[in-house]
């Protein structure tokens, strides 16, 4: 049976729940309560594990905080043996519109510090990430108050659409591959 290891990007701590910078563990949880599983505190993650047809999904959301995610993926990677075209990030990008989705299968980190240790720790860049817009809506000089900062209560009413849609694109990931995915989600 195949294994998938889909990882939600954030920071652990109530000071972090609900802010633009924590919408893959927002998404993880989207995920989780689809397929009815909870998380467990595991080594390095809040760990579910859930079926999907006849795949077999570890969902993880990192406790190691963002600029340190790849020793959590790197962990369950190695203990689950999960091959690498079998992972999957879901993190925030301010250089996309609110609530944009766009899958790739590889990449640059660009500005972002848990996707940059993933590749660092990994060694590669050729793992599949979901990237969420979350927009650009801040002053030069206030990124880190930005990406730290909360949804506003219009955006969060927004949001709802634009997370199931990231769980049908996770879905789709697992069950129909990347390649088939970009082609049936990017740019919709």
């Amino acid at each position: 049976m195949d294994k998938y290891l889909i990882v939600g990007l954030g920071n652990i701590g109530d000071e972090y729940a609900n802010t633009r910078h924590n919408i893959g563990f927002i998404v993880a949880d989207a995920l989780a309560a689809e397929l009815s599983v909870k998380f467990a505190i595991e080594r390095h993650a809040f760990m579910a594990e859930a079926k999907l047809k006849n795949k077999i999904l570890v969902i993880l959301k990192p406790t190691t905080y963002m600029n340190l995610s790849g020793k959590a993926v790197k962990y369950w990677m190695d203990k689950e043996n999960i091959p690498i075209e079998n992972i999957l990030v879901i993190t925030d990008d301010i250089d996309l519109e609110l609530g944009v989705l766009r899958l790739r299968s590889k990449g640059s980190g660009g500005s972002h510090n848990g996707l940059n240790h993933i590749i660092e720790t990994l060694l590669t860049s050729e793992w599949s990430r979901l990237r969420f817009g979350i927009g650009k809506d801040y002053a030069r000089g206030f990124q880190v108050e930005y990406v730290l900062g909360r949804w506003s209560a219009k955006a969060e009413k927004n949001l709802a659409p634009r997370i199931e849609s990231a769980v049908s694109i996770i879905k789709s990931f697992v069950l129909a591959g990347a390649k088939q995915t970009m082609s049936d989600f990017n740019n919709k």
